[in-house]
């Protein structure tokens, strides 16, 4: 009883911290949007180039498939951070000195994800219900047909990720920017692999029950089924079949509920993780250091006299003095690449050397998308390092911080592209491809201006590290035009879409400018 009652304080406590930001706001409207994509045809469900009449059965497993498969990464981003909240503000230290248990602390985070995630699910199966009765199709709403893919389909995966999200908070290598990323392939491995071999065990969004439902239903011969469920522009379904629903057999429900199984692992392995908010100078060599989780020094636990020492400062210098650009852009670039350990610069020449050396253009391309992403994370550094580790109040004081920091910063990003990059463009030189080679050169632009811009005005670098690997996994990684911001395949730096991320840099450098000048005013 006891346990429950802290269960339910240290949940709903977190769930009304959370209802008050406006990035809940947000993603409540991204649940809206994608109710709204489904009702417009950009999100499709299809059989053999045909769609299941729109009655209870087929638009709320359509809507319950978007929900486990695209709002599981939209919402594992939004819940991964509720552990460094606590941390951040001190919460966490008073919690540490109570009796509340490791488990107890995270079982609570564990459930107040999963009411996030549940509330939007609920505005999905709202949706579902508008978007059946504006079809007009089959106005009769049979509840538990349309409810039942919610709470078989999409809750078990929910469920899950927001077990992964807390995992990846106690994990220290795990809860920066590099969690980030881990998970972005990780939730694309749940969802490809299980469609590509049929295993339902595995199945994150439950696609494969679904296409082995409606291609029954749709009287399709085995192995030859079509069956398809994506977002874009996608063609008109050529007719239309009658789908009541899938039969919940045992089979199916064991799976599900190997899931939850998986959830409950995975929050126990994550409380057996948690140090509890622990500061010492043991956890504090086995993580990385940071503003957020100050460790103890170990001259603070000992009883050194403290001899006063006699400081002159000597007087400052006319600005006109202080203008060396170089020396500034040099210490930015220090600090951008300081801490990286000789396997990363040994992986960085790696890429250099295979997108130099491989003589498809393809192949090439693909290696220098590698090359690009590989920093990641040092770019995601840029325009948030002063708000990090609180210097900003010193940096903002000196003069013209806006006119020399901010440019270095910028100049710093550019150069570790050009460095790291530089291996596709030598490729280039031979053969004079000076289109290509303006394409790269735009690119080298584009990618730091976007993450200074982000940086600056969201003050982390989670949403640069989530957009840009998104990008970069739907543009350069399918060789698609229009979100080839790398002009990496050989058939971008053709079209016009180079100079659209041109326009686009400057557009993202004149907003981290704004920026900047509005954290000195603020």
């Amino acid at each position: 009883m006891k346990l429950s009652r802290t269960l339910f304080a240290l949940a709903w406590a977190d769930l009304l911290e959370r209802v008050r930001r406006y990035s809940f706001l947000i993603t409540l409207a991204l649940a809206v949007y994608c109710g709204y994509l489904c009702s417009i045809g950009r999100i499709s469900l299809t059989v053999n180039h045909m769609r299941g009449v729109d009655n209870s059965a087929w638009v709320g497993t359509l809507l319950a498939l978007v929900g486990s498969t695209f709002l599981t990464l939209a919402g594992f981003y939004f819940v991964k951070n509720t552990v460094q909240h606590d941390q951040e503000t001190g919460v966490g230290q008073i919690l540490a000195a109570t009796p509340i248990s490791k488990f107890s602390y995270i079982l609570g985070k564990f459930v107040s994800n999963l009411a996030v995630l549940s509330l939007m699910i609920l505005v999905l199966a709202f949706s579902a219900v508008v978007i059946q009765l504006l079809g007009g199709e089959d106005n009769h709403i049979r509840i538990w047909t349309l409810l039942s893919p919610f709470l078989f389909l999409t809750v078990p995966a929910i469920a899950l990720v927001a077990a992964l999200a807390v995992l990846f908070e106690t994990i220290p290598y795990l809860r920066s920017g590099f969690g980030n990323v881990v998970y972005f392939f990780l939730w694309i491995a749940m969802l490809s692999i299980p469609a590509a071999t049929g295993h339902q065990t595995i199945d994150l969004g439950g696609i494969s029950i679904v296409e082995q439902s409606t291609s029954a239903a749709a009287h399709v011969p085995d192995g030859k089924s079509s069956f398809t469920f994506a977002a874009g522009r996608i063609e008109k379904p050529a007719g239309t079949f009658r789908w009541d629903g899938i039969v919940w057999s045992e089979e199916i429900l064991l799976t599900r509920l190997a899931l939850l199984g998986l959830t409950f692992l995975l929050v126990l392995l994550a409380s057996l993780s948690f140090n509890r908010f622990d500061s010492s100078p043991a956890y504090c060599r086995a993580t990385p250091a940071s503003p957020s989780r100050p460790c103890a020094s170990p001259a603070a636990d000992t009883n050194f006299p403290i001899t006063p020492v006699q400081v002159t400062f000597s007087p400052l210098r006319s600005a006109s003095s202080q203008g060396r650009f170089g020396t500034m852009l040099s210490a930015e670039l220090k600090l951008m690449l300081k801490g990286q350990k000789w396997w990363w610069y040994v992986t960085a020449a790696g890429f250099f050397l295979a997108s130099a050396c491989i003589p498809n253009a393809k192949g090439r391309g693909i290696a220098l998308s590698c090359a690009w992403i590989w920093p990641v994370l040092l770019w995601s550094s840029m325009g948030i390092r002063e708000r990090r580790y609180r210097t900003d109040q010193i940096l903002f004081s000196v003069s013209h911080p806006i006119r020399r920091q901010l440019p270095a910063v910028w100049l710093s990003g550019v150069l570790l592209a050009l460095l790291t990059g530089s291996g596709f463009a030598l490729r280039l030189l031979p053969g004079r491809n000076l289109a290509g080679l303006l394409a790269w050169g735009i690119a080298t632009l584009f990618i730091p201006s976007f993450a200074l811009a982000l940086g600056v005005w969201s003050g982390t670098g989670k949403p640069f590290e989530i957009l840009y690997t998104l990008l970069w996994y739907v543009g350069p990684m399918h060789a698609l035009p229009a979100f080839d911001f790398m002009s990496s395949a050989p058939a971008t730096a053709a079209t016009r879409y180079p100079f659209l991320y041109l326009a686009l840099s400057a557009v993202f450098f004149v907003l981290a400018l704004a920026g900047r000048k509005r954290q000195l005013l603020a």
